[in-house]
């Protein structure tokens, strides 16, 4: 009995400690975070999201979760490339990473707050606005801009219609380059027929830049690479608290951010990239 006695208070203690542990690692994960600011890390030449005059869609909605949070936003900036974690969150610097694609393991994500697509974009008044999937016949022989490498590059190969295609730079420094733009600006001149981008990108160039272009989403296209993905925020790797704080704040207002959404022009599909959600009216 004496020896059960003595192994039950060594479980005990060891139980004990590990709770403490973990209770000390939660506290430390949490106290990372800033309580008296939203520390946002952005790219501060990266329009139509984000920009350091502040007036893309991403530091609109960074003022949304600021306000719910009642914390002023405060930001870190650095191009959004190589090193873009490291330097920012994994220093950090700051705490949340407004756009980040779910599933990279770079960063913890939240919960998606949109999905979105891949979007043909053309002239309105145009022999291609009836277009809907990249497999129309009517594309046959046309000039299409791609960012080069993107997935709809795959998908435009399939078709036979890269012989003609206009590849654009996919890793710019955008303070000095910016293809999307020069690809809607080369449309409108008519160098190419059609464009492919992103939607997030090219949504909103198209309703703030380009009232004569339409933009389609791509939504009907079944055979792989996908060309729809769900955007969550990123917080740093073992950030749990954080993270379900802002999966709260973003479940409670999802409407809102969709508003925001909407108003910039950004494509919004279902979850499986098969259906575009209109905004309301």
């Amino acid at each position: 009995m004496a020896a059960w006695a003595k192994t039950l208070g060594t479980l005990a203690a060891t139980l004990v400690i590990w709770v403490a542990l973990a209770d000390g690692a939660e506290a430390q994960t949490s106290d990372l975070v800033s309580t008296n600011a939203l520390r946002v890390c952005a790219d501060p030449a990266n329009l139509p999201m984000s920009a350091k005059t502040e007036d893309g869609f991403e530091n609109t909605l960074a003022e949304l979760i600021g306000s719910k949070l009642e914390l002023p936003v405060q930001y870190t900036w650095y191009p959004m490339a190589t090193g873009f974690i490291r330097n920012t969150l994994k220093a950090k610097q700051c705490d949340l990473v407004i756009g980040y694609a779910q599933g990279h393991e770079l960063v913890l994500n939240t919960n998606h707050y949109f999905t979105s697509v891949y979007s043909l974009i053309v002239p309105a008044g145009g022999d291609l606005a009836g277009v809907t999937s990249l497999q129309d016949p009517a594309l046959k022989g046309r000039r299409i801009g791609i960012i080069a490498g993107t997935p709809p590059s795959a998908h435009l190969a399939r078709n036979g219609l890269v012989g003609k295609a206009k590849a654009y730079n996919l890793v710019v420094d955008r303070r000095h380059e910016s293809p999307a733009a020069d690809m809607l600006n080369d449309l409108e001149a008519g160098d190419i027929d059609a464009a492919i981008l992103w939607g997030p990108i090219g949504g909103p160039l198209v309703k703030q830049n380009h009232p004569d272009l339409k933009l389609i989403p791509l939504v009907s296209e079944t055979l792989p690479p996908r060309l729809f993905f769900r955007i969550t925020m990123g917080v740093r790797q073992g950030e749990k608290v954080w993270q379900r704080k802002l999966n709260s704040l973003i479940r409670r207002h999802q409407d809102e951010i969709n508003a925001v959404l909407f108003d910039a022009g950004v494509p919004l599909v279902t979850d499986l990239g098969k259906d575009v959600i209109e905004p309301p009216q």
